[in-house]
């Protein structure tokens, strides 16, 4: 019997991305990020019809925001789970099984115009219903009680997935619905959570190796907890009701604080290295899509739907390449180092979202930021994928 993780996975004699939970998760999440792109481009200009019973809008926001995140979540927390617990990781047949079930919900929503309308909503609904149970029977045995919050989280986001299905199968526009707000709200919640936690972590371990005066301030202390608690109000007064100019001065409000609450961590000090430059230009966009939003519930003059790719494409997207890049290196034993490839897949990155934010003047930017998304996941395939399929390093 096997007694700690690097053991468990070298008893594991299978394909090597199923030795540990990041390995499907990120390559797959990447590829589908690439993919669903792909899709939505022609499907955008009205040279594809999409066999789903999602309008294109509506199966391009959903197979983001809960596809790719879902499975980016789990290659995460799978990971992280283990070292918050001291228990096993879940590896194998196990997880192998749990990829196939995120990867039925793709083919299942994709197709969902073929198949009887209950299909889609419970082979999608399973995976994060599997995963939830998974998680909470690792923290139960643990008793690592401080990241119940974390699974809180993934249960509301469940919920919302659930509540977007119910808005389409009711004739809605679940685009601009309530289910769509909660899910992105929760994920911004998610990077205001763990992100407050690992970006002054690691921002304050590389100063120390660069023998830098200069400290980030620890994380989660009361200040950080304030903002927490306020975001969390605040978020769901945007879901109940988005365009309400209480909402957007509150919005506003919150934007400050994660200002305030981001310059405690020393991000200017940061520049020479990208894996953590990279950290805090993603969760500066908390701050940014929260005063951007805020504006746009104010007054009609500002585009509500650019303001909230702040969040999307901005915070959730550039803030999982930052995760993904940077658990892959350390996880398949690299140095912990950004090569040529990671900075364009980075600069890509941040292309796609400034892209996305001119397309309301400039319609073709639209496509300009689909191909940028492109290239920035494309890049991740490909620089990572060879490392992600094979062995650890020095295994």
């Amino acid at each position: 019997m096997t007694s700690t993780s690097a053991e468990q996975m070298r008893a594991w004699r299978g394909p090597a991305l199923f030795s540990f939970g990041f390995r499907p998760f990120f390559l797959f999440g990447a590829a589908w990020a690439m993919v669903a792109m792909l899709l939505w481009l022609p499907a955008l200009a009205g040279a594809l019809s999409l066999p789903s019973r999602f309008d294109p809008v509506s199966w391009h926001a959903h197979e983001f925001l809960f596809g790719y995140l879902g499975a980016v979540l789990a290659g995460f927390l799978l990971t992280a789970v283990p070292n918050w617990t001291g228990r096993l990781p879940i590896v194998g047949w196990r997880l192998a099984a749990l990829f196939a079930l995120w990867v039925a919900g793709r083919f299942a929503v994709l197709f969902s115009a073929l198949v009887p309308p209950p299909i889609a909503p419970v082979l999608d609904l399973a995976f994060p219903v599997v995963l939830g149970g998974l998680i909470l029977r690792e923290i139960l045995a643990g008793q690592n009680w401080r990241n119940l919050i974390v699974l809180a989280l993934l249960v509301v986001f469940t919920l919302a997935n659930a509540l977007f299905h119910a808005e389409a199968m009711t004739g809605g526009y679940p685009a601009q619905g309530v289910g769509l707000r909660l899910g992105l709200a929760t994920a911004v919640m998610m990077i205001a959570v763990v992100g407050g936690r690992i970006v002054p972590s690691f921002t304050r371990n590389w100063l120390v190796k660069a023998n830098r005066p200069a400290r980030p301030a620890p994380p989660m202390q009361r200040f950080d907890k304030l903002v927490l608690l306020v975001t969390m109000a605040v978020l769901a007064a945007w879901v109940y009701r988005p365009f309400a100019p209480q909402t957007g001065v509150a919005l506003i409000a919150t934007g400050v604080l994660h200002l305030a609450r981001q310059g405690r961590w020393q991000p200017h000090r940061t520049l020479r290295e990208p894996l953590l430059w990279v950290l805090h230009a993603a969760y500066l966009f908390i701050p940014a899509g929260a005063l951007a939003l805020g504006v746009a519930s104010i007054t009609v003059a500002a585009d509500a739907a650019s303001a909230q790719h702040l969040w999307m494409t901005g915070a959730i997207g550039a803030m999982t390449m930052a995760v993904m890049t940077r658990a892959s290196l350390g996880h398949t034993g690299q140095a912990l180092a950004a090569s040529r490839a990671t900075v364009v897949i980075y600069i890509c990155l941040f292309g796609a979202v400034l892209a996305r934010l001119l397309s309301p003047a400039h319609s073709a930017m639209s496509h300009v930021s689909g191909m940028l998304w492109l290239v920035a996941f494309a890049g991740f395939v490909a620089a990572y994928g060879p490392s992600l399929l094979r062995p650890k390093l020095g295994k």
